[in-house]
């Protein structure tokens, strides 16, 4: 069944009754209903304690019925299928890229993905055609240029930084900024497109041509303006860090979630424990290139290095209590790795390091929201008064999370209370 548009007007009152009902946190109900009304949820709890069902509008019998899931690290890069070459990115227009995202946000939807935090790319261009109605796809909160220093992850080293410069002005998913001064006024540009949360990079990446992982790249009295900036306007700050060295420095200044966290060791949890920040993975990422292969040289030697390292240290997070929302890090087209629509294979990963069904539904659920700080949604949760952002699973992920990486076995989904994909089971 194709899916009809999405119209963002719900009217009425709907009623879903499920024979297993997964909140987002806590304990799975049997014989469970949910009831909708406009966009909100009014009801979630077990049947038998349900308002009656006089007066509903539309009647939805499921097998399973859970909160719409985030993906809390994603990029609307819109390059051509399997390109993540920085240089290759910025020789597209802008609306080129952009126009090639409208299939990766309708991907999002039909993997049961409801809200993204977009961080660098075409989500702020793209965040207010989907908010009103013109675009199917999900809620998207754009960070819109993510930081870096010259000569940083952020940076395109085979281009002159005049070049750079002029990309970033053109709307590019990158803005280089130095010294403290040029920070503040880098964080202010983004929160004039109205920014719902800065990204920065506090470390070197794989992708980037010169850089080391391992190294810091803002400074800590950088990264403290960049927070403060921030915070002033109720934004967070979302750090890219592999080392550790960038992951501590990050921690110190104040930024709320740590993106990747590659050589994260015992006093690094601890750091993030104390600090309450968040951890969003990205073990997609970094799984599909290993496979596919296809990287430039320079890419391929950093991501050996990094990636078994990678693995075993959210393992080692997850085990010490680290707060974890999924992330993906999914920023392809088509059907090339890394591509919009294969969110759900970030669950199976969580899974393998060792976390239970329900603690990954709660990553990909409840904690997504969390990682906006101020900024966050009543969303996340079958519960009343929350967004009525919603999926029926044919399965039960709360035993088998492998379902979720599955779009065919997402048999609907509903965004603020409209119906954006199929039907009842």
């Amino acid at each position: 069944m194709e899916p009809p548009p999405l119209t963002h007007q719900p009217s009425g009152t709907q009623r879903i009754e499920a024979e297993l009902l997964i909140p987002g946190r806590g304990a799975p109900v049997r014989d469970a209903v949910v009831v909708i009304d406009g966009p909100a949820i009014t009801y979630a709890g077990p049947a038998d304690g349900a308002p009656p069902d006089a007066g509903a509008s539309a009647l939805t019998r499921v097998r399973t019925v859970m909160p719409g899931m985030w993906d809390c690290h994603t990029h609307l890069n819109g390059g051509r299928p399997g390109v993540f070459d920085f240089a290759q990115l910025a020789q597209e227009h802008p609306a080129t890229r952009a126009a090639r995202s409208g299939q990766s946000l309708r991907r999002a939807l039909d993997a049961g993905v409801t809200s993204v935090r977009e961080l660098g790319g075409m989500g702020l261009h793209l965040a207010p055609v989907v908010s009103e109605g013109s675009l199917p796809g999900p809620a998207i909160y754009a960070a819109g240029a993510m930081l870096s220093a010259t000569g940083g992850h952020g940076d395109i080293h085979p281009m002159p930084v005049e070049w750079v410069h002029d990309c970033a002005r053109m709307g590019a998913g990158f803005r280089l900024a130095d010294g403290e001064a040029e920070c503040a006024k880098a964080v202010r540009e983004q929160l004039r497109r109205n920014a719902r949360i800065i990204k920065i990079c506090a470390s070197g990446g794989v992708l980037s041509v010169i850089d080391d992982p391992l190294h810091q790249e803002l400074t800590l009295r950088e990264l403290r303006t960049i927070v403060e900036v921030a915070g002033l306007a109720g934004r967070s700050v979302a750090a890219h860090c592999h080392g550790k060295v960038g992951i501590m420095a990050a921690l110190e200044a104040g930024a709320l979630t740590i993106e990747h966290g590659s050589y994260l060791d015992d006093e690094a949890c601890a750091a993030m424990k104390e600090t309450g920040a968040i951890l969003v993975p990205t073990l997609t990422i970094i799984r599909e290139l290993l496979d596919s292969g296809g990287l430039a040289p320079y890419a391929a030697r950093k991501l050996d290095v990094i990636a078994h390292l990678h693995r075993d240290n959210i393992a080692r997070a997850h085990q010490a209590g680290v707060r974890i929302a999924m992330g993906s890090d999914i920023q392809s087209t088509g059907d090339a790795p890394a591509a919009w629509g294969r969110h759900g294979r970030e669950a199976v990963l969580l899974a393998e390091l060792g976390m239970e069904p329900l603690e990954v539904i709660e990553a990909a659920t409840a904690n997504g929201p969390a990682t906006l700080g101020e900024q966050a949604p009543r969303s996340g949760l079958l519960q009343e008064g929350f967004d009525a952002d919603l999926l029926a699973v044919h399965g039960d992920p709360s035993r088998d999370i492998s379902v979720l990486a599955d779009p065919a076995r997402i048999t609907a989904v509903w965004q603020a209370g409209v119906l954006v994909k199929g039907g009842p089971d």
